[in-house]
């Protein structure tokens, strides 16, 4: 027998995932958690999990979240706004490690903060796996963690709703942080983004039309822009005309024509993965030799390694470059610069997915119910779940809908 209860639950639906009402059994038992958020250790790290608004639904629903002291002072939250919501401001960094059941975190943990983890928890982080060694996992593992990267969960679509809101917020800024690279206050050119009556609009190149070159465009166009982009596919270029409701120069990649659209171009975005076959750079030194001089270059691929050659890692300290007289911004953590804005559009996402995790009885029941839930997993009660990082680091990997059938 049934009976209406309304709970919330992680609604993978298209473009963002909202708190639901649904039908849930009597004997369902909800389980009440202790959540914490740590301060990010990391220094280009500065957008934190969760907002004080959260913070204050989760704590009204049963939840506790401890927040370490200051973990929210580079995304201009105070410690007194999560206080009053509800949550437990904790001066002891290791307390939130040792003590919560649920470690919710921007970027993946230190070893550190992995030796005062207390066991059996839920961490929920980003992975970046091609920067861990085989001991980070080795570390996780023992703990006895189930380990979950939210830049893998998905949507019921398929989509990856942690990549999708970072991405437009990095395409959107990108065009922002390439017109101040344009103005004298930054000893660039002195050419203002855009165009005005009777002066010729600014060009802008963007390789890509995944959601972070959509975003670029909307911007570039909106300011008065002529917009070029460069993709593979042609299914991508029209799905971004309809999208913007406007035409696009667009174009099937092709060295040669990409060329001459450079020489003329005044901004170029690279917003485009390239993954781990094909050619290792769109765009070589030499194409970038023939630019004009003080052409701003943006790669939003840098944390993949950049899709131009001349390309190189920088921080938000030493964020610029110039090369071949091109100015080169190549910051893999864009979305830290607007580090309110990011906040809150990853707490729009975490905040009903514990929500959900709490209605279910806990992160196995949550586990069984998602499978978009399940598709961000890589370890699951210190088990390797996870056949990408298996292979890259030697560690037999389990599947994970066995394993939960066995726990």
């Amino acid at each position: 027998m049934q009976h209406q209860k309304f709970s919330h639950s992680w609604a993978l639906g298209k473009g963002s995932l909202m708190p639901q009402e649904e039908v849930l059994e009597t004997g369902r038992r909800r389980k009440q958690l202790v959540i914490g958020i740590p301060k990010e250790s990391k220094e280009d790290e500065s957008r934190t999990a969760l907002t004080p608004e959260a913070v204050e639904l989760l704590t009204g629903n049963g939840h506790q979240v401890l927040i370490e002291k200051g973990a929210a002072a580079a995304a201009n939250y105070s410690d007194t706004d999560y206080s009053e919501r509800g949550g437990f401001i904790v001066e002891e960094r290791a307390a939130i490690f040792a003590r919560c059941d649920v470690i919710l975190k921007i970027a993946p943990p230190v070893n550190d903060e992995i030796e005062h983890m207390k066991g059996g928890q839920v961490l929920i982080s980003s992975l970046r796996h091609m920067m861990q060694e085989k001991e980070y996992f080795r570390r996780l593992m023992n703990k006895k963690v189930t380990a979950i990267a939210f830049e893998y969960l998905r949507n019921n679509d398929d989509s990856f709703p942690v990549i999708r809101s970072m991405s437009e917020i990095a395409g959107g800024a990108s065009i922002l942080i390439a017109a101040e690279y344009l103005s004298n206050q930054n000893k660039g050119k002195g050419v203002m983004l855009g165009g005005i009556t009777g002066i010729t609009p600014t060009e802008v190149v963007i390789l890509g039309a995944g959601t972070a070159a959509e975003s670029a465009a909307r911007a570039a166009t909106g300011l008065g822009a002529f917009v070029k982009v460069f993709d593979h596919s042609v299914d991508r270029l029209r799905r971004l005309q309809d999208i913007l409701g406007q035409r696009l120069y667009t174009s099937i990649y092709h060295p040669r024509v990409v060329a001459k659209a450079l020489r003329s171009a005044d901004v170029v975005i690279g917003a485009i993965h390239l993954g781990t076959e094909g050619p290792r750079f769109l765009i070589t030194g030499e194409m970038v030799s023939e630019m004009k001089k003080g052409a701003v270059i943006v790669d939003l691929s840098i944390d993949q390694g950049g899709c131009i050659e001349t390309s190189e890692c920088r921080t938000h300290k030493s964020p610029v470059f110039v090369k071949h007289g091109v100015i080169h911004y190549c910051v893999p953590n864009i979305p830290s610069r607007v580090a309110r804005t990011a906040t809150i559009a990853l707490s729009n996402i975490f905040a009903p997915l514990l929500l959900s995790i709490g209605e279910s009885g806990g992160i196995k029941a949550s586990l069984l119910e998602s499978p978009g839930l399940r598709k961000g997993v890589y370890i699951y009660n210190g088990l390797l779940t996870n056949s990408l990082i298996g292979n890259l680091f030697d560690i037999p990997s389990k599947d994970i809908d066995l394993l939960m059938a066995a726990f």
